[in-house]
């Protein structure tokens, strides 16, 4: 029997209850804006025990026209909310696999813990990854992009062209790799794949159809222009600081 988890699977078997507890806020505070800093993006997506869906660091409505309400309550809601439930589920098929010595379901559950879990930790950086009218590139960014790509204007250039060029679903996605102390930019097909094992993401834009198609249609080359308009440079700046230290 195929054990691939559906989103349809997830709110069927779990239920609102679960959803709502998975996500860790309750209906009326899905959207919120939150008043912790940026850089807790990560630290808030995991919370007593089970992977959590933290709050916006804006308004629903904060980056437009560039990113309209509509498309990111749907984005936020639709589509990484879901990936939390789903990755919790995993989580939990796979004690009850352990705890009954029965194995059999262990490679379609481990596929689940990727794709959701990836979807989570990348969702999580995404909403951080923009600010309404964007940021600037801090100096020690600026220096580092400098030296990897030759100016900060190409790393731009370059990593718009690999989300743009994205297979599929996926992501573009702006890394530091520490065993050679430089900064990378990858594209992700779906959530987890062909990620580079080690590398911390600093800055990432969603390039799913999920993740612009109701204001941009099939237009991801606007998309990606729009993005980078919202860009959080400064956010980036200081994951890169924490990931060297």
């Amino acid at each position: 029997m195929k054990s691939m988890l559906t989103r349809r699977d997830a709110f069927k078997g779990l239920g609102a209850a679960a959803i709502l507890a998975a996500t860790g806020l309750p209906v009326g505070e899905l959207l919120a804006a939150d008043a912790k800093p940026s850089e807790a993006a990560l630290s808030e997506a995991f919370r007593d025990g089970v992977y959590v869906q933290g709050k916006l660091p804006y308004a629903p409505d904060a980056l437009g026209p560039s990113y309209d309400a509509q498309t990111l309550e749907t984005h936020y809601a639709k589509h990484h909310a879901p990936a939390v439930v789903l990755l919790n589920a995993a989580l939990a098929k796979l004690e009850a696999a352990r705890k009954a010595n029965d194995f059999a379901a262990v490679k379609g559950l481990s596929q689940d813990l990727a794709l959701n879990g990836g979807s989570h930790v990348l969702h999580s950086l995404f909403w951080h990854s923009m600010t309404p009218g964007g940021a600037g590139v801090p100096d020690d960014l600026a220096a580092a992009l400098t030296k990897d790509f030759g100016g900060v204007e190409p790393a731009q250039r370059h990593f718009a062209a690999a989300a743009k060029a994205v297979e599929g679903g996926g992501w573009g996605v702006l890394a530091y790799e520490p065993i050679a102390g430089k900064l990378l930019v990858l594209q992700c097909e779906k959530h987890q794949n062909l990620a580079l094992w080690g590398a911390v993401p600093l800055l990432v834009c969603d390039v799913w159809e999920h993740a612009y198609y109701r204001q941009y249609a099939n237009r991801r080359d606007d998309w990606v222009e729009a993005f980078l308009k919202l860009a959080n440079w400064a956010f980036a700046g200081k994951r890169l600081a924490a990931a060297r230290a």
